[in-house]
């Protein structure tokens, strides 16, 4: 890899209180006169290198003076700070297969989703897409790939990995956010395409497979988590950080802290759901968690999601859903019983009332009153008179 070859190394550090790129290299008469040229660089006897005061601007101009000089030059440790390997190392598969320079990238996105606050889901996805871009590229330098080069990989994706349109757009955030917001560059990849969004419906159950999907769920603890997610309309990441104190029992709602968009609201507590949820609290007394695993901490989305699909299978419904199918049918259920959109949108958190008026497409209410065509031709009986075949 060059970045790995090169003999020039520009490195950030912090000199008399103000931070500085370190140039350091072999002495080179043909490219000491190349350093004396750069503005503001100085020789400092301390660190024994070439210092210029530190800005992304002034790295990138430096950067191109070597360029157009064709000197190799290594400037990961200029962008990446090289820290241990944490959450990424459990997202990224094979990750000894990346280089440093990589490696530094990748820990340097994780670092930076982390001071953003983004989900452990938003997280896990996209470092795992950025770290199959960094193999697609694995002898490249980040800096040096264009438009061209990232089109190119995203039509791999499409064209030989037979990716959804979801992950295509997760691949083209993770890009984006390691170039715009990481190393905050020009939007270099603002243009590319963005595949057409699928239009589909949410699945609903009927209320009265709602019942029977409860009714089979012999875990007090786990029947009183689905029957919160439905009553209350909750995402999986607002159920499992609902914290005790979250319930107020004497106003009838529950908080939401830090729900999609790390945005705070109120919801419905349920009449029905207040003496099942004081029997489980008698029950099994969590501490801070609301729910709570066996060993303490969050209950963890792998057991919720086995506990939906094994209720599944053995209340025998056929059509296959998820806990979040739910949430779709609390809305659901809201707009079939007359409530407005707009007060479903502020109980599910939508930011935009065209997602909650997805539900209208679903609603056995707004299809009651359309009359088919057939059924305006009247009563009579139009199999009388048809040929037996």
């Amino acid at each position: 890899m060059r970045c790995m070859e090169a003999q020039i190394t520009l490195e950030k550090i912090h000199h008399r209180g103000t931070d500085h790129m370190a140039i350091q290299f072999p002495y080179s008469p043909a490219w000491t006169a190349i350093v004396k040229s750069i503005p503001l660089a100085t020789y400092t006897k301390t660190h024994k290198c070439w210092l210029v005061p530190f800005t992304r601007q002034a790295a990138n101009e430096v950067v191109k003076i070597f360029r157009a000089h064709q000197v190799p030059v290594d400037y990961s440790r200029l962008y990446f700070k090289k820290e241990p390997a944490s959450f990424a190392s459990n997202t990224v598969t094979n990750e000894s297969a990346l280089s440093d320079h990589h490696l530094r990238a990748l820990r340097m996105m994780e670092q930076k989703l982390n001071l953003k606050g983004y989900s452990t889901f938003t997280k896990k996805n996209y470092l795992s897409q950025f770290g199959s871009f960094l193999k697609f590229y694995a002898n490249a330098d980040l800096l040096d790939l264009t438009e061209t080069e990232i089109r190119n990989y995203l039509l791999y994706l499409v064209e030989k990995k037979k990716v959804s349109r979801s992950t295509q757009n997760q691949a083209i955030n993770a890009i984006k956010f390691l170039y715009e917001v990481v190393l905050r560059q020009e939007r270099k990849v603002y243009y590319l395409e963005r595949p057409l969004k699928e239009k589909r419906l949410p699945g609903v159950l009927s209320q009265e497979e709602i019942l029977l999907f409860f009714s089979v769920v012999d875990n007090y603890k786990h029947k009183t988590m689905l029957m919160l997610t439905y009553s209350a309309g909750l995402r999986r990441g607002e159920l499992l950080r609902l914290r005790v104190s979250d319930v107020d029992f004497a106003r009838g709602v529950i908080l939401i802290k830090g729900g999609k968009g790390r945005k705070d609201r109120q919801t419905l507590l349920a009449k029905n759901m207040v003496p099942v949820l004081k029997s489980y609290l008698d029950q099994y007394a969590p501490g801070y968690w609301l729910f709570e695993g066996l060993q303490g901490g969050q209950y963890s989305e792998r057991s919720i999601t086995s506990i939906v699909d094994q209720a599944r299978v053995k209340a025998g419904i056929k059509k296959k859903f998820t806990l979040h199918t739910l949430r779709h049918s609390f809305a659901t259920h809201l707009l079939e019983a007359g409530i407005s959109t707009r007060f479903i949108q502020v109980l599910l958190g939508h930011e935009s009332p065209v997602t909650t008026e997805l539900y209208t497409h679903v609603s056995r209410l707004s299809l009651s009153k359309i009359k088919s065509p057939l059924d305006q031709l009247g009563s009579q009986n139009l199999l009388e008179g048809g040929e037996n075949e």
